[in-house]
């Protein structure tokens, strides 16, 4: 009896002496993507924070968690970064008929019909992911049928990139559109002297400038559901581009209140008014916060012909595309933005736009430097401007999914020769060392692994094409797991905070049912979310 006593009281002794922390996860496979890129089966986790990351005999001799959580040998990553998204338009689409995947036009109408019935009372139909790349007459659709089954309901269904619009006769006079109305870097379609319905670019914006807004209970209860959805998969910190000061003090809000959790790098939408109080005010920065960015778009969209080209497009050779923000309104903005800590990131589609915006950085970016300013996109890039992302410490900001869904098309739109100068990830990663990968949600879909297989394996779900399409441009599975953990993390200065597993970084981890790392290509996007965790704290 007095031996248990003694190692009763021995063993209390050795317990007080260990440290105690929160959690202390163990039999896991992590992959940490430190420097070494080096593997470890436990880590500790205290505070919100990583603690000490190694083995779990060695840690549990040491450490006295309040909780211990046993992943028998699944796969752990950090945190996955969505480094462009449309958060908040993501909450928006989620209360909208759903149009993606549709094969007609027809099946549009009849999921709108479904839809209509389901919400009888409000008062403006609206939709979204509509793409006549996907039918069988790849030509934009027009207002004729809508007019005659929503004489008097206004109708707005948004094209899958964004780019474009389809509206019916009730939402143009609403609008006070005519076949005459012209917008500097947009089109309002006229055919035969009459209003197609199809707005494109800066035209959709004599449709928003009337649409009812929301109050702010119906705004917060979209974003909870967006944050819903990016949860399930994974994602810890998302990039929201394009974001007004309301949009940003209302995720203010809801992070102070503890309701949103998942982290947001806010870019703001450019414009005087913008530019003048965020450069003013500095950089904001929370824990879930960070503000400190500006987004500008250049162009359109490839599959709206908005994308501009050095060349006409092979499939329409009158048009060229257009710039959406002038090349001296481009260069006022960034002049302004320079002098101030904030960094820009310009949406560049066509090969046009990426030379346009890529010599116009370099005019105040001068040579390498730590300003970290980002193209989003970067679709079609000619050969002799990829090298200015590496002599200007450019950040290309791709998303490999476009890829692998504009691939069935985009030959058409550029030519043989030129499409080879498309989604050249590999060789925009080549020129500073990094690229970042994210999905641009909605209009791609939100899983973050989505984009990992398209990047390595450049097939569709489908596993379309056989060997991949442009398959010398995949990045290898580490450099893809980079470009959506700690090369995300960078792009957004968050690099010493988030974006790998390493001791005194915030504790934002996912938890796979397999290793992405090491299964067949073919079942990638198979593979389900079994835990997202945001400072140590379990969000799914």
């Amino acid at each position: 009896m007095r031996k248990i006593f003694l190692f009763i009281f021995l063993s209390n002794i050795v317990f007080a002496q260990k440290i105690k922390v929160d959690l202390l996860v163990k039999n896991a496979k992590v992959y940490t993507v430190d420097a070494k890129f080096s593997m470890a089966s436990a880590f500790v986790v205290d505070k919100g924070l990583f603690g000490e990351v190694g083995n779990y005999k060695d840690l549990a001799a040491k450490y006295a968690p309040k909780q211990e959580l046993d992943l028998n040998n699944k796969t752990v990553f950090p945190g996955f970064y969505d480094p462009h998204s449309h958060f908040i338009g993501l909450g928006d689409m989620l209360s909208q008929c759903d149009l993606v995947g549709a094969k007609s036009f027809k099946e549009i109408l009849e999921r709108l019909q479904i839809f209509r019935k389901e919400h009888p009372n409000q008062a403006l139909l609206i939709g979204r992911g509509w793409d006549q790349n996907d039918w069988d007459v790849k030509t934009f659709p027009n207002k004729d049928d809508l007019d005659q089954i929503y004489p008097d309901v206004p109708v707005m269904l948004t094209r899958i990139d964004g780019h474009a619009m389809l509206i019916n006769n009730k939402l143009i006079q609403m609008s006070k559109i005519s076949p005459s109305s012209k917008v500097a870097g947009g089109d309002v379609e006229v055919i035969d002297g009459q209003l197609t319905g199809i707005l494109v670019d800066n035209a959709m914006g004599l449709v928003k400038r009337v649409l009812p807004k929301d109050d702010e209970k119906e705004r917060m209860k979209k974003i909870l559901e967006a944050q819903k959805e990016c949860l399930k998969y994974g994602l810890t910190t998302v990039s929201d581009s394009g974001l007004s000061q309301d949009d940003i003090e209302l995720l203010m809000k809801m992070h102070k209140s503890g309701t949103l959790k998942i982290r947001d790098y806010a870019m703001v939408s450019v414009g005087l008014r913008n530019v003048e109080y965020f450069t003013k005010k500095g950089i904001i920065k929370t824990d879930r916060l960070n503000v400190r960015s500006f987004k500008v778009y250049a162009d359109g969209a490839l599959g709206s012909r908005g994308a501009c080209l050095i060349k006409p497009y092979s499939d329409e050779p009158e048009k060229i595309g257009f710039l959406l923000t002038s090349k001296n309104e481009m260069d006022k903005y960034f002049s302004e933005i320079y002098k101030s800590q904030y960094q820009v990131n310009t949406h560049c589609i066509g090969d046009s736009a990426n030379r346009l915006v890529l010599d116009l950085y370099g005019k105040y970016l001068k040579g390498k430097n730590d300003r970290r300013w980002r193209i989003e996109h970067c679709q079609v890039v000619n050969p002799a401007d990829v090298p200015k992302f590496g002599k200007f410490s450019i950040i290309p900001s791709i998303q490999a999914t476009h890829a692998t869904s504009d691939m069935y098309w985009a030959k058409d739109r550029l030519g043989a020769e030129r499409v080879k100068h498309a989604y050249v990830f590999e060789d925009l990663r080549k020129q500073n060392g990094m690229i970042a990968n994210g999905s641009d949600f909605p209009v791609e879909f939100v899983n973050p692994l989505f984009g990992f297989h398209s990047a390595v394996a450049r097939q569709d779900d489908e596993n379309w094409p056989k060997g991949g399409f442009q398959m010398e441009n995949a990045l290898s599975r580490q450099n893809a797991l980079k470009a959506m953990t700690i090369w995300s993390a960078y792009a957004n200065f968050e690099e010493k905070e988030r974006g790998s597993i390493e001791k005194g970084k915030m504790a934002d981890f996912v938890i796979l049912e397999d290793d992405i790392m090491n299964i067949s290509l073919d079942k990638i996007r198979k593979v389900k979310v079994l835990g997202t965790y945001i400072g140590g704290e379990k969000v799914f």
